[in-house]
């Protein structure tokens, strides 16, 4: 592979390389991964890997180059690593699974007012409303019940809707 006396060489390059750039790969990597320990790691591995690339024999023509390009390999490889927790570690740490149903529970509260309010709209649009909401008909299709073009529906829902807005906000 090297002889001893390449080895001293390439330990000197290494040593100057990371007095060199150390600090700027851990601001990069920790820019990279949001985890101070995680990004020394990081740089750590760079520079091992480096070395035992030049062991083998390997050349590198720009240091600092080199040692990016191997620190965002590293970086590609722990983002896509798999962090999966176990479910009873969190229960252990305190974590309790709950639901909230709260949202749903106002989306329907929210239906059933506007249904209440459909029935105080004139005919014409408690019609197409309750065929547009309730029964989720479309366009087309309401135009074909009720022998309407699908302009003048389109029209009635859009104004039925209005209505229904206003209802809606001064009750």
């Amino acid at each position: 592979m090297i002889t001893p006396e390449e080895e001293k060489q390439q330990k000197e390059v290494l040593a100057t390389a990371y007095q060199s750039y150390s600090k700027g790969l851990n601001s990069y990597a920790f820019f990279k991964v949001n985890n101070q320990g995680v990004s020394q790691e990081l740089v750590q591995d760079v520079f091992m890997k480096t070395w035992r690339y030049l062991l083998k024999g390997g050349k590198v023509d720009i240091m600092k180059a080199f040692l990016y390009h191997v620190l965002n390999d590293l970086v590609i490889d722990e983002y896509r690593k798999h962090k999966t927790t176990s479910l009873d570690l969190l229960l252990e740490k305190g974590f309790e699974p709950g639901t909230d149903d709260s949202g749903r529970l106002f989306k329907i509260l929210d239906g059933k007012a506007a249904l209440f309010l459909i029935q105080r709209l004139p005919e014409t649009y408690q019609k197409v409303m309750r065929m547009k909401y309730v029964q989720d008909l479309s366009l087309q299709e309401m135009s074909l019940i009720t022998g309407q073009s699908k302009n003048t529906i389109a029209v009635q829902t859009h104004r039925g809707l209005e209505k229904l807005k206003r209802l809606y906000k001064t009750t």
